[in-house]
C-alpha cells in the first residue's frame, strides 16, 4: 500500500494527500481574499498578485517582453496575472500537502509566500512601508486557515491504538467539509468587501473625472481636411476612438487618480523657479489643440501600436520656460527631462526636442474629452515625433531635469535606446494577411506616419514588380498619419503585396528587416493573398 508518513512515524495513506491540497488551495484563496481586503485599505497595487507580477514584468527579459505584446497586444497584463495567480495556487498545493504530513512545514510555507509578497510589494519603485501590509495579512490568513484545515483534516487515533499501525491516522471528512465551506464563505465575503472597498476608494477620482469640463483650446486644432479620412472598408479611421487606442505599458492595475488632489512638481538641474501646478492651474491656462499620432516603439512592422488623436494640453516647453530652463542649445545644463508617473515608471525625453518648436503638451483632453484613466488621467505629455517610452507618460506627477549621463529611465536600464525617434513606417490595413479577394480592381490602402516629418509618397508592389506610386489622401499636417490607397487590378493566384513609405524629408523607408529593440522596428509591410480563380 503506497504511503506518506507523518513526522512521528506513523503511516498516513497518500491518497489524503489529494484532500490535502484542497485544504492548501482553501488557505491560498483566504489569504488572497484576505489581501485584497487589506489592499483596499491601502491601495490597490499593494496587492501581493499586483506586486509580484510587477517584480515579474521588471525582471523578464526585453526579448520576452517583446514577444508578450506581439502574441497577448493589450491582454498580456491578464494573462500575466493569470500566470501569477496560477504560481500561487502551485504554492498552495505544495503546502496543503505538506501540512497534511507535517504540519509546520506546511504553515511556514504558506507565511513563507506572504513574507515573499511583501518583499515584493516593498520592492516597487514608489513602494512605502505599508505596502507590505496586505501581502503579510494574507500569509497570516493562509497559514492560520491551513493549520485549521489540515487539523480539521486529519486527526489521531487514540494514545492505544497501535504505532505505526495502519489507520493510525483518522480522516475525519465531514468536520473537514465543514470547515472547508466555512473556510470559502467567509473567503469569499473578504474579497468581495475587498473589491467594493476598492471600487469605493475609486470613487472620488471617477467623480472628479466626470466633474471635468474642458475648457475650449486658446489655439484650437484646424478641422481635419475634406479627403483626409479616405472612409474605405478596412481602413483605419483617420481619427483613432479612444476605446479603440493602443495601450502598451506596466501598470498591471490602472491608477485611479483624484485631479482635485493631484499636482505636478517641475524641479531639477536648470530650474531657476521650481514650479508646483495643481489640475486646476493648468486647465486655467491657454490650452492648445492639436492632431497627433502616437506610437509604440514595440510595434512589429505593419502592427496595431499606433493611432491617431486630436489632444487639448498645455504647451509643454511654456511651462519649461517659466521655471527658467533652457535647451542644451541655448546653454542649458540639463538634456533630459525625466518624467516620473504616480506608479513610479520613468521616461527620459531630450530636452532639446521638447524645446524646439514642435507641439509639446500636457495633455488633459483626448478626442474632445478628459483622458481616459487607461491613457493617462489627469496629465499625461505627448510629443510628436518620438516613440512613446521617451516621451508619452501617463499619470504624470513630477518633471525633474536632470542628464542622460547621470540618469537611465526605467526602460533604458531594460535595453532600450536613450533617443528615439519615430522610424518613417507604412501599413497596409486592407486587404488583410491570407484574405481572398475576387479578380478584378482591388483597393489595396492602409496608413502612413513619420511624425514631425509627413509622409510625401507611398508606394506599392506586388511578387517584387516594379513599384506603383499610391494616392495618398489629404495631409492634416506632418504630426499625423496618413491614409493611402491603391487601386490593383488582381489575377487569380497567390499574390504578395508590400508598401513602403517616403518621409517629408525625402527619404524613403529602409526594407532591411529589424525587430523592435533598441529604437523601433524596420522594413517593408508584406501582406500575401489569393485572389480567387474567375470561375469560382
Amino acid at each position: 500500500m503506497d504511503s506518506g508518513t507523518q513526522a512521528d512515524g506513523r503511516v498516513l495513506p497518500e491518497r489524503w494527500q489529494g484532500l490535502g491540497a484542497v485544504a492548501g488551495l482553501a488557505a491560498g484563496f483566504a489569504g488572497l481574499c484576505v489581501a485584497e481586503l487589506a489592499a483596499a485599505a491601502v491601495r490597490p497595487e499593494s496587492s501581493p498578485v499586483t506586486a509580484v507580477g510587477g517584480v515579474v514584468v521588471d525582471r523578464t527579459p526585453t526579448a520576452v517582453k517583446d514577444w508578450a505584446i506581439r502574441q497577448f497586444g493589450t491582454a498580456d497584463k491578464p494573462v500575466l496575472i493569470a500566470g501569477v495567480v496560477v504560481l500561487l495556487a502551485g504554492v498552495a498545493v505544495v503546502a496543503g500537502m505538506l501540512a497534511v504530513r507535517w504540519r509546520p512545514a506546511g504553515v511556514a510555507v504558506a507565511f513563507g509566500f506572504g513574507m515573499l509578497g511583501a518583499a515584493a510589494a516593498l520592492s516597487r519603485p514608489d513602494a512605502g512601508p505599508k505596502d507590505a501590509l496586505p501581502s503579510l495579512a494574507g500569509g497570516t490568513a493562509a497559514a492560520a486557515v491551513l493549520l485549521m484545515l489540515a487539523t480539521a483534516l486529519v486527526r489521531p487515533r487514540p494514545d492505544w491504538w497501535p504505532a505505526g499501525a495502519r489507520g493510525a491516522w483518522a480522516l475525519d471528512r465531514r468536520g473537514f467539509g465543514r470547515v472547508l465551506a466555512a473556510t470559502v464563505a467567509v473567503s469569499a465575503a473578504a474579497g468581495l468587501a475587498g473589491r467594493r472597498l476598492g471600487a469605493f476608494g475609486s470613487a472620488g477620482a471617477t467623480a472628479s473625472r466626470d466633474a471635468v469640463r474642458l475648457p475650449p483650446p486658446a489655439s484650437p486644432a484646424a478641422p481635419v481636411p475634406a479627403g483626409a479620412d479616405l472612409r474605405l472598408p478596412g481602413l483605419s479611421p483617420f481619427v483613432t476612438p479612444n476605446r479603440d487606442f493602443y495601450r502598451v505599458d506596466t501598470a498591471l492595475v490602472v491608477p485611479r487618480v483624484d485631479a482635485d488632489t493631484w499636482s505636478l512638481r517641475i524641479h531639477g538641474e536648470g530650474v531657476s523657479r521650481p514650479l508646483t501646478l495643481g489640475f486646476a492651474e493648468l486647465l486655467a491656462r491657454p490650452l492648445v489643440e492639436r492632431d497627433i499620432t502616437l506610437a509604440c516603439v514595440s510595434n512589429e512592422v505593419g502592427g496595431p501600436y499606433v493611432g491617431n488623436a486630436r489632444w487639448l494640453g498645455v504647451p509643454l516647453a511654456e511651462l519649461l520656460r517659466e521655471a527658467g530652463v533652457r535647451p542644451p542649445s541655448a546653454g542649458g545644463p540639463a538634456d533630459q527631462l525625466v518624467a516620473r508617473s504616480v506608479d513610479g515608471m520613468t521616461l527620459g525625453t531630450p530636452v532639446e526636442t521638447v524645446m524646439d518648436g514642435r507641439d509639446a503638451l500636457l495633455a488633459v483632453g483626448m478626442n474632445g474629452e478628459p483622458l481616459p484613466f487607461t491613457h493617462g488621467f489627469p496629465v499625461r505629455m505627448v510629443v510628436p515625433g518620438l516613440y512613446g517610452y521617451v516621451s508619452a507618460c501617463k499619470w504624470l506627477r513630477e518633471l525633474r531635469l536632470t542628464t542622460f549621463a547621470q540618469y537611465d529611465a526605467y526602460w533604458v536600464r531594460h535595453g532600450w535606446a536613450e533617443r528615439a525617434l519615430v522610424k518613417t513606417q507604412t501599413r497596409i490595413d486592407t486587404p488583410r494577411p491570407f484574405a481572398k479577394p475576387a479578380p478584378g480592381r482591388v483597393a489595396v490602402a492602409g496608413v502612413a506616419w513619420a511624425q514631425h516629418r509627413g509622409i510625401e509618397r507611398v508606394e506599392v508592389r506586388v511578387d517584387g514588380g516594379p513599384w506603383r506610386q499610391a494616392r495618398l489622401a489629404a495631409a492634416d499636417g506632418v504630426d499625423t498619419w496618413r491614409q493611402w490607397v491603391w487601386e490593383w487590378e488582381a489575377e487569380p493566384g497567390s499574390h504578395t503585396l508590400e508598401a513602403r513609405a517616403t518621409d517629408g524629408t525625402g527619404t524613403p523607408q529602409t526594407g532591411m528587416r529589424t525587430g523592435t529593440v533598441p529604437d523601433g522596428a524596420t522594413g517593408w509591410h508584406t501582406v500575401t493573398v489569393r485572389v480567387a480563380d474567375r470561375s469560382a
